[in-house]
């Protein structure tokens, strides 16, 4: 899988004995989560995997040297079954997602590491990352943090509709790729679809509300994409990839100097 994490960033590239001298009581180490499955006609498999190490990559940049910060080799697979029926998709259970972030977390406490943050770029992980965050604080007494995504960061350009229900393979991922792995994207490809409309709104959501509904993918999209991809550019993915990449770096440096405030 190409990389952009700097080698010097790169827990895996470490010997044992390297490891073992890191500060590990303050150290933070960066467990991505991501997904392989089906984006659509136009994008690879490895979308969201890419996008994360592009993402995160770029921010670790930003950290300054003296940070002990690692980006541990990603979970590629997720739960992707909302996109099973798609020729590709590679997807894992709940439970087999949960577990494995359930081991690897013991592996980094027993190493003596406190910290872990885990980032994730693939929409059907959420709430399970949201999940295995208490517990990893619970069982192990790391200290757990989550991020997803841009973590807050404009992508300025992109209309209500496909900010708001451009979920996938849509305009910024591909915005992304363009920039990252031009490559890999396909424009002659394109397709649009959408599971709902800003202009319309329903009392029921497809997510994010206090009432939604569940959906498959094949439910609303023949081609496998809900949102267009038409509007990107390699230029807005650039200017997009870094400002989330900035944002990301500051998120990582406040939860590496983190304290928790204690009431009462």
């Amino acid at each position: 899988m190409k990389t952009w994490i700097p080698d010097a960033r790169n827990f895996a590239y470490l010997t044992w004995q390297q490891v073992d001298a890191l500060p590990r009581e303050s150290a933070l180490l960066i467990l991505p989560t991501a997904a392989i499955e089906q984006h659509g006609h136009h994008l690879p498999l490895a979308t969201d995997t890419l996008c994360n190490n592009l993402l995160l990559g770029k921010a670790l940049e930003l950290v300054p040297e003296d940070i002990p910060m690692y980006a541990l080799p990603p979970i590629c697979y997720g739960k992707s079954n909302e996109h099973i029926g798609f020729p590709g998709t590679l997807s894992v259970s709940a439970a087999t997602f949960m577990a494995v972030i359930r081991d690897l977390g013991a592996s980094i406490a027993a190493a003596g590491f406190k910290k872990v943050a885990l980032f994730n770029t693939h929409g059907g992980n959420t709430s399970l990352v949201d999940v295995m965050a208490r517990d990893l604080r619970a069982e192990f007494g790391l200290r757990t943090f989550t991020l997803f995504g841009a973590v807050g960061a404009g992508f300025e350009g992109v209309s209500a509709q496909e900010r708001t229900y451009g979920f996938h393979a849509g305009e910024i991922e591909t915005a992304f790729l363009l920039y990252g792995t031009p490559e890999l994207v396909h424009p002659d490809k394109y397709t649009a679809n959408y599971i709902a409309r800003v202009d319309t709104p329903e009392l029921l959501k497809p997510e994010g509300s206090s009432a939604n509904f569940a959906w498959l993918t094949r439910d609303i999209a023949p081609s496998g994409v809900m949102g267009d991809p038409s509007a990107a550019t390699a230029e807005n993915g650039e200017k997009w990839v870094n400002a989330s990449a900035a944002k990301i770096a500051e998120v990582l440096i406040a939860m590496y100097h983190f304290v928790p405030r204690h009431d009462g």
